[in-house]
This record gives structure tokens, C-alpha cells and sequence, in this order.
């Protein structure tokens, strides 16, 4: 009997936040991004990560945007919730046990920050939130914010204890990292990429698909990228991982969101507001990003 594909597959786009000249949420220009992500082939959104500028929304906002994000999407795709790890686990556990999850696929969760802890205070983080998660858990490996690495080793045990984690979106943008966990993983594991240049490159020893910054703006191209990859259409997957290569730095030279806002902006999906301590991209790499959209094939504004 063949092993059924794990839960998170493809392409998945971490969602931004669309914000009016008043720093409200645009809901109107959410829809519309929501609608374009899902025209150009995105398996699932993910609603509420560190791309939707999560921390700077209250815990209404959250709730109202999520709310939201459900009924438009209307079942077309799933949705994965994001809920960051913070720095105190049983708060944590407490919002999980108490929130309602209808409509949600699955929960993404990034390992605790600012207290650095140990592996094994990894470990028993998610553990206690595993037990309280009414649905599947993707563990957020991003060291880049929270300064602690979740090692291939704890994630594996995570794996091994419960197949309650059905995914780890690993972003510490080492390879040999993500191997590791392909080579060992359970069956019901997957491994998706969080560094979206370094997609191909992971979906080639194994990866599942990724969590996308750069599928906000350009869904169809990365979406397509990832599923040559996955069908091993080599030359297919470079030539689009090629087109997108040069637009990447821009999105991360001044700090994400901040960059792929600007490119959304740049294709008339939404207005390019943001919530301080972030600020719009500079001038002069919005000018960058301009041209380097303006040479991805096929790309219609």
C-alpha cells in the first residue's frame, strides 16, 4: 500500500496584512489579494504569520481578520492559523485551548522567542501545545527572529511522539538542516521550506513544497515552480526559480514585510501602509523592484 502524501503539501502563502492610510486593516484589498492567490494556484493560505505583521495586530484584529480571511476563502483552499510561540508557553496553551478553530486547517506555531531556550525547553513548549491543538501543528523553525535554532534532533522527537506536528516550516536557510529531518522523518511529516530562493533547491532532496513570501505578489510563477520541482521537471523548476531570483533580495533588503508589501503595492493588489516600527521601502529600492518586476515573464500588473 502506497503512504498517503502528509497533510501540508505545495505551495502555501504566508498572507499579508493590507492596511489603509489609517493603519486599519483593508479588508477589501485582503479579499482581492486572498483572490489573487488562489487564482494563481496556491494550495493553501496561511492567515496571521510573521508576513501578516501579526505583532502589531491586537488580539480583535486577529480574530476579525481571520473571521475573515474563512468566510472568503469559502473553502476554496485550506487555511493554516498562525499563533507565535512567544516567550511563556502556558499563555500560549491557554489562547489555543480557548480559541475556536472552525474553518482552520491547521495551526503554525514559531518556537519561543527572546528567552533562547534550551532544546529541551523546545521540546516540552510544544509538547504542551500539541496536547491542547484541536488541530494539525506546523512547527515554525525561523532562528533569523526568535535567536533559538529547533534542531533536526527536536524535531524529530516532536514527530516521533505524536503525529499531532504535520509539518515543519524550516527557515533557518540551511540545507544540510532540512535534510537531515527528510532523511529521518515519520511518514506523516512534511518538510516545507521557509527561505523561498532556497525552494528548488529543498524540494530536490525531498522538501514537500514551502510557505511563500514572494507567492503574495507572484503566485503563479512560484506556484509552478514548486509543482515542477515536485514532478521533478528539473528544467522547468530552474528556469522559474531562475525568473524569480533577482526580485528575492529585494523583498528582504529592508526587513519583511516590508518589501513585499512594496511589490504588491507595485501591482495595484493593495496600498504599500505598514504598522511602526516597520516603515515602507526606501525610494531607492522601490525603484529596484520595480524594474526587476517588470522583467518576470508573464507577469501581468
Amino acid at each position: 500500500m502506497r503512504t498517503p502524501p502528509p497533510t501540508f503539501t505545495g505551495t502555501g502563502v504566508a498572507l499579508i496584512t493590507p492596511f489603509r492610510a489609517d493603519k486599519s486593516v483593508d479588508y477589501p484589498a485582503l479579499g482581492r489579494l486572498i483572490d489573487h492567490v488562489i487564482a494563481g494556484g496556491v494550495d493553501y493560505v496561511v492567515c496571521l504569520g510573521t508576513t501578516g505583521e501579526a505583532i502589531t495586530l491586537s488580539s480583535q484584529e486577529c480574530r476579525e481578520i481571520l473571521d475573515f480571511t474563512i468566510r472568503h476563502v469559502d473553502e476554496r483552499v485550506p487555511i493554516v492559523a498562525g499563533f507565535f510561540g512567544g516567550n511563556y508557553t502556558e499563555r500560549l496553551v491557554g489562547t489555543i485551548r480557548d480559541y475556536n478553530f472552525d474553518g482552520v486547517a491547521g495551526i503554525m506555531s514559531s518556537s519561543p522567542a527572546y528567552s533562547k531556550p534550551p532544546q529541551e525547553g523546545i521540546y516540552q513548549h510544544y509538547t504542551r501545545v500539541a496536547e491542547v491543538a484541536p488541530r494539525p501543528l506546523i512547527i515554525y523553525n525561523v532562528p533569523g527572529r526568535t535567536s533559538s535554532n529547533v534542531h533536526p534532533e527536536t524535531v524529530l522527537r516532536l514527530a516521533e511522539a505524536t503525529d499531532r506536528f504535520a509539518a515543519v516550516k524550516e527557515a533557518s536557510g540551511v540545507l544540510d538542516q532540512a535534510a537531515q529531518i527528510l532523511k529521518h522523518r515519520p511518514d506523516h511529516l512534511a518538510v516545507l521550506c521557509g527561505d523561498d530562493p532556497l525552494a528548488t533547491a529543498m524540494i530536490a532532496v525531498g522538501a514537500h513544497g514551502g510557505i511563500s513570501v514572494i507567492a503574495n505578489a507572484l503566485p503563479a510563477q512560484f506556484s509552478r515552480m514548486v509543482r515542477a520541482a515536485l514532478d521533478s521537471d528539473v528544467a522547468e523548476a530552474r528556469q522559474l526559480h531562475f525568473d524569480l531570483l533577482d526580485v528575492h533580495p529585494l523583498l528582504y533588503v529592508e526587513g519583511n514585510p516590508i518589501g513585499i508589501k512594496a511589490a504588491c503595492a507595485l501591482l495595484g493588489l493593495c496600498d504599500n501602509y505598514l504598522r511602526v516600527p516597520l516603515v515602507p521601502l526606501s525610494a531607492a529600492n522601490e525603484d529596484k523592484l520595480r524594474e526587476v518586476l517588470a522583467r518576470v515573464p508573464e507577469l501581468v500588473p
